[in-house]
């Protein structure tokens, strides 16, 4: 079987994930990755086997210096490739879409640009079926990531009147030593809404959902206060029975001692996962409420992880390789250990 041909534009936080899951796929291959200049994510990358590319010849010999071999430059990896993940920084990938549709080249953005630059937002649950053979698309961020899967669980199962979210994000991530804050919680944005529920709408755009976020003083997890008015009401133990059956929702009790983001990774570390990466969404079984017919519960999103098996499905859907979302969604979970 011919494997798909996969480029990745951007190997950092995001990229050198989703360039691992993708390599371990049976149906798809990395045929290179770029950065811009060495560091010691490209000699990883090297000893991993991935050809190395760069953005500009300029920038070869910055390579060559550190004794870091490049295959060339962003231009001649496209030449090569069916597909193109734009894991660059966010508003970097606007930058590069007229190249990709010089070279004819299909192309996965990240949640760090907007909508309308692809023109198509991504949730491997909620939309599979709308991106097969599509030649742009968006993966939502992390945040949004980790909203439609919940949401897009309860809403077909009963319905939503309106969801109310507080999000406390990280404010960092942990190899991050330029950002902050240190010593304080910041309201971003201070005035309603966040861009997390308009976000969500790109991909539900009939849920009436409301986002306000914090910044918070951590590297480690995004979490998430959910209140859901929902148009049928279940019992907790439904709700319960609900997120079990989904393929990235993953139950979590206090009464195990995951009493808190630390220990959520600490979780995943002990689980033997890559990186300790956590690709589902982390919900917390006995924060599972209903008070006067609301919905409450708190879920954890690691910020790092969950966006990368959606790039994969996304990948098998423009690509043409899996009509069946779910059939694609089993298969990227089954190699990944999710």
């Amino acid at each position: 079987m011919m494997k798909a041909k996969v480029a990745i534009n951007g190997y950092g936080t995001i990229g050198k994930r989703v360039a691992d899951a993708v390599a371990a796929q049976d149906d798809m291959e990395i045929t290179g990755v770029v950065k811009t200049r060495p560091s010691f994510e490209a000699r990883i990358a090297q000893e991993k086997g991935y050809d190395l590319y760069t953005t500009a010849r300029e920038n070869i010999e910055q390579f060559k210096k550190s004794d870091i071999k490049v295959s060339g430059t962003l231009d001649d990896l496209l030449d090569k490739a069916d597909i193109v993940i734009d894991a660059t920084p966010g508003d970097i990938g606007a930058e590069y879409k007229e190249l990709y549709n010089k070279h004819g080249i299909k192309a996965i953005w990240q949640g760090g640009e907007e909508h309308e630059l692809a023109g198509f937002s991504f949730n491997s649950e909620a939309n599979y079926k709308e991106a097969i053979g599509r030649d742009f698309a968006r993966v939502v961020s992390c945040n949004t990531t980790g909203l439609v899967r919940v949401l897009y669980a309860l809403d077909t199962a009963y319905g939503i009147r309106k969801a109310r979210v507080t999000l406390m994000r990280r404010a960092a991530d942990p190899n991050d030593i330029k950002t902050g804050p240190i010593n304080a919680l910041v309201p971003d944005p201070i005035k309603l809404p966040s861009h997390h529920g308009p976000d969500v709408n790109s991909i539900l755009p009939h849920v009436d959902v409301t986002t306000m976020a914090v910044k918070t003083s951590t590297t480690l997890m995004h979490l998430h206060a959910l209140n859901i008015e929902l148009k049928d009401t279940p019992g907790e133990d439904a709700i319960i029975n609900l997120f079990k059956e989904r393929p990235r929702i993953r139950l979590v009790s206090s009464s195990d001692r995951i009493k808190s983001t630390a220990e959520a990774m600490e979780f995943a570390k002990d689980m033997g996962r890559p990186r300790g990466d956590v690709w589902e969404n982390v919900v917390w079984k006995d924060s599972i409420s209903i008070s006067k017919g609301e919905l409450y519960f708190f879920q954890a999103i690691h910020q790092e992880a969950d966006v990368v098996p959606e790039n994969v499905d996304a990948i098998r859907a423009m690509l043409e390789l899996e009509r069946d979302g779910a059939r694609s969604i089993a298969k990227t979970n089954k190699i990944l250990g999710i």
